[in-house]
This record gives structure tokens, sequence and C-alpha cells, in this order.
């Protein structure tokens, strides 16, 4: 508690925390069909000098000619042991750190469900099972149409996508008519009006906020985790496209942060391992959800994951998530 000259109390003004942040896995909206099944977003809480003195001893753990290390060279067998330095309680990311996993075809049918049924409770009951459940065929097309029915970018007629993702859920519907699963998609079935007015609503008005890329949310989230104990969160990131100034803007009044500032990654250490920690973890969450994970990084992992992770994949899942919790002061 802190006085005036009245003498009356006040609460001390806690200083401002500044995050430096950095994405891996990102194709946009194109979350179905593109270069990666995970998205991973993170954030690394230290002094500047502090983290150049790290990236620095990854360099002379490494030793490689590279003049930009990425988390491949980490990632590499004959580096395990500095990736296990890196991600390890005697590291120096470990309580400085944090990663926000995205699986990124749970992410489409969230979306896709909380847009239509406004409600994003039953999407994971859909999700669970999907191919084994549907075929693998016709939920790996209906997930492509529910993608396409959300996002922005459309190709040909503007009502195709909603035409094709009606088909998709019939075409579902039909294969388990009488499970919970076939109940949801009955649901979905009798909202064409809701998917029609979406599809006029972004060829009328684009969103600031584009509704099926992670990035955004994934801000959103991190900033949240930084000040969840009432420190004012100040967020430097790495360059991104999707990341303009009206954006920036809505991300500044949406979360309360009190600063945000694009740099570029080479020239900011914290966004280096930053880099380095979002990769990384990409990687092992996208081994771990195909079933080819290595149980040693992932438990090294796990501290640094996100409760509020976006992840539909029940065995994966159980395996990279940690309880949410804010970081100390």
């Amino acid at each position: 508690m802190t006085w005036d000259e009245s003498g009356a109390g006040k609460e001390a003004a806690l200083p401002p925390r500044e995050v430096a942040c950095d994405e891996s896995g990102s194709d946009g909206e194109n979350l179905t069909s593109g270069n990666t099944d995970v998205f991973a977003h993170a954030s690394v809480h230290l002094p500047l000098p502090s983290a150049a003195a790290h990236v620095q001893e990854i360099r002379d753990r490494i030793r490689s000619p590279a003049e930009e290390y990425k988390a491949a060279h980490l990632l590499r067998e004959k580096h395990r042991s500095v990736l296990e330095w890196l991600l390890g309680t005697s590291g120096p990311l470990y309580g400085h750190a944090h990663v926000l996993l995205v699986e990124k075809s749970f992410f489409v049918v969230e979306r896709m469900v909380d847009l239509l049924l406004g409600d994003p409770a039953p999407a994971l009951r859909l999700f669970r099972g999907g191919g084994d459940r549907f075929g693998h065929e016709r939920w790996r097309h209906f997930l492509g149409a529910s993608n396409d029915l959300v996002r922005a970018k459309s190709d040909g007629e503007p009502g195709a996508p909603v035409e094709a993702f009606f088909r998709a859920v019939d075409a579902l519907r039909r294969t388990r008519p009488h499970d919970e699963a076939g109940e949801i998609l009955a649901v979905l079935g009798r909202s064409r009006e809701r998917a029609l007015a979406h599809r006029d609503r972004l060829t009328s008005s684009p969103a600031v906020v584009p509704v099926l890329n992670p990035l955004v949310p994934a801000i959103v989230r991190t900033a949240a985790y930084w000040g969840g104990d009432g420190h004012p969160v100040s967020l430097v990131h790495d360059e991104q496209n999707v990341l303009t100034a009206q954006r920036i803007a809505w991300l500044t009044e949406a979360t309360g942060i009190v600063g945000f500032r694009l740099v570029d990654s080479r020239h900011d250490a914290r966004v280096q391992l930053a880099d380095f920690l979002a990769g990384i973890a990409r990687k092992l969450a996208s081994d771990e959800l195909n079933a080819r994970g290595d149980p040693a990084l992932t438990a090294l992992l796990r501290p640094y994951v996100g409760g509020d992770s976006v992840w539909g994949d029940e065995r994966s899942g159980a395996l990279l998530r940690k309880p949410s919790t804010t970081p100390g002061a």
C-alpha cells in the first residue's frame, strides 16, 4: 500500500511485464491442408541481456556455422543434450516461458460449431474419434469443407462453401444417424441460414480479426496468462503479416495490454528464444499427436504448455497438457 499526501491509501501500481513472442506452424486460415497439423505460440519473459547470453550459449554449444539459428538446429539428434538443457529445470527457459498449442483440425471444428450453433461445447464430442467413427476419407472431406466455410477466402461462387459443407455434413450423418455425433450433425444440418449469413458478412464487410487464424486468439490467451496475476503486460512480437496496425489496435483494446511492438526476431534475443521454443513445441506436439512422440522430450515440454491450449485429441492431449497457471511475480 502506498500513501498520497493526504494520507489516503491506494494500491501500488505493478510494473509492466514485457513478454517476447513468436509462433511456429502458421498457415494462415488454411488449417486442414497446410504444411503442419499443429500451431504453437511461445512467449518468454527474460531481461534482454540474459536472453542474449542464453542465445550465445546455445550457439557455443551447437557450434553451427549458420548465421541464424532455428529450432531445427536444436531438434537434431546430435544436439539432444542442448535441447534437454534448454527445456530442463536448470535451463534458461524454465519458469520464464509459456506455450499455447493448437491442434489445427480441432480448431477448425470448434470454430465452425461455435459459428453455427453459438456454442463451441459440442465440438469436442463431434471431433473425438472423427476418422475412426465416420471413415477417414469422409472425415477429411468434412474438415476441409468446414475450413472453407469459416475462412475468409473463397474460390468460385459465394455460396459454394456453404453447399459443399452441408453435403459433407449429410455424408457423415448417414454413417452415424443415431449416436451423439449424429445428433450434433443433425443440428448442424439445420444451420444453413447462419452459414449463409456468415458468408455474406465476409463478402460485404471482412472482419478485422480473421475467424480462422489461430495467431490472434493465441496472442489474446498469452496476454491473459502473463497478466493473470495483475501485472500490466507489454508484448514484443516477431513480425507477422497478419498483425496489421488495425489488428494490433484491436488486440490492445481487447486484452488491455499496455504495449505491442513488432520486431525482427534476429534483433531481439528474447524473441529468438521464443522462436526456438515455438518450433520445438510444434514439432514435439505433432510427433505426440501422430503417435511417434519421444516420452522424455514430451515430459520436458509439458511444464511450458498452457492448460487452455486448443487440443481435441484425447490421448496426446493428456500427455502434453498441464493445468492452467499464472506466472510468479
